[in-house]
């Protein structure tokens, strides 16, 4: 399936440098993260960023026991501090940032309205953690209409039976699920 560049964007998903703090072993997808990213831009395509980010003090996070608790004791994901910032060799200077407050890349923020303004129906997306955000981003994304890609060697899951399962039984069910190679040449350059 050839994607129409024009009405597609490829999502990274939590490429933070607080979220590889969190997440051991999560650098070794950064190649081919990297490697999407820069076929996106060739192709051209919309690509967006989209990670955690809260204002001071964490006004969007409750005092309730939840994992999110963790993120505001230690002062995490702040907009504009380092462990918000997206890797440098993923994300470049200009490129449309979007930051959300929960798991799922459309949670609580104006994604959903991006895409829709931009004209968006395909969906390039992978990212850090597999059962996490790129679970809950295909979930509202196919609810939403978008053709979804996941490249699954791009996406890392700390729990590799896990990363297994989801990308290779569950989530064929809602997107086309591929290697980065094979998307490129699919897509051809």
């Amino acid at each position: 399936m050839k994607l129409e560049p024009k009405k597609t964007a490829l999502l990274t998903l939590d490429f933070q440098k607080g979220i590889f703090g969190f997440v051991p072993g999560a650098e070794a997808i950064v190649p081919n993260a990297v490697k999407a990213v820069e076929f996106a831009r060739k192709k051209p395509y919309h690509i967006i960023h989209v990670g955690l980010g809260f204002s001071e003090g964490h006004p969007e996070i409750s005092d309730i026991d939840s994992p999110f608790k963790r993120v505001k004791q230690n002062n995490l994901f702040v907009k504009g501090t380092p462990s918000a910032e997206f890797h440098s060799a993923i994300a470049r200077p200009g490129e449309l940032v979007v930051h959300k407050q929960r798991v799922g890349a459309f949670s609580e923020n104006q994604l959903h309205l991006l895409l829709r303004a931009r004209g968006i129906e395909n969906l390039v997306f992978f990212g850090i953690s597999t059962s996490g955000i790129v679970l809950s981003t295909l979930r509202r994304a196919f609810d939403l209409d978008h053709r979804c890609v996941v490249l699954k060697d791009a996406c890392f899951d700390p729990n590799e039976e896990v990363h297994r399962v989801l990308t290779g039984k569950v989530f064929a069910a809602q997107a086309t699920v591929l290697t980065v190679d094979a998307f490129i040449t699919e897509q051809g350059d």
